[in-house]
């Protein structure tokens, strides 16, 4: 798509799009940052509605409900695939990270316990964060999306129960 195909999307001059965007990168990492913050927003309601402790099986689920979204054929592209290559995958990581590393981080909060370090809280986020973000690329570019966000989370599951605290 072309700055004069949004411009013409929008109902405004080319110029009008220049003064809002430097560029056709700036233009998708705006739409993709609203993306990912409108289903960062919809995950964390989920989250919210359980009204149980956060646990191995609930962050599991969200996950799963996080790859299932971004695996809908318009997410899909934009997120799973557009996104990494064209804002580069560091960038691409950072935004990542700015919508749902806390609730991650807070989730392990609770399954670690209190008696485990900030420490180890902290590592064990960012490893679970890029263990999902592993994930988030395969199914993005698996011919089976749902399939695939199935065996990640299950594998998932089974680390978070590694990481939980002793009852």
């Amino acid at each position: 798509m072309s700055i004069d195909d949004i411009a013409i999307a929008a109902g405004i001059a080319k110029g009008g799009v220049y003064h809002h965007f430097s560029s056709k990168q700036s233009i998708f990492e705006v739409v993709l940052d609203r993306v990912q913050a409108e289903l960062a927003s919809q995950l964390n309601s989920r989250l919210a509605a359980n009204k149980g402790p956060r646990t191995p099986e609930t962050i599991a689920m969200n996950t799963y409900a996080y790859l299932k979204a971004a695996s809908e054929p318009g997410l899909r592209r934009l997120i799973l695939i557009d996104g990494p290559v064209v804002m580069g995958l560091q960038r691409w990581r950072e935004m990542d990270d700015r919508h749902f590393f806390e609730a991650i981080h807070s989730g392990l909060v609770a399954i670690m316990g209190p008696k485990a370090s900030r420490k180890q809280i902290d590592s064990a986020a960012r490893l679970v964060t890029g263990a999902i973000m592993e994930a988030a690329l395969a199914t993005g570019a698996s011919e089976n999306p749902v399939a695939v966000a199935r065996v990640y989370c299950a594998t998932l599951r089974s680390m978070l129960y590694g990481l939980q605290k002793d009852s």
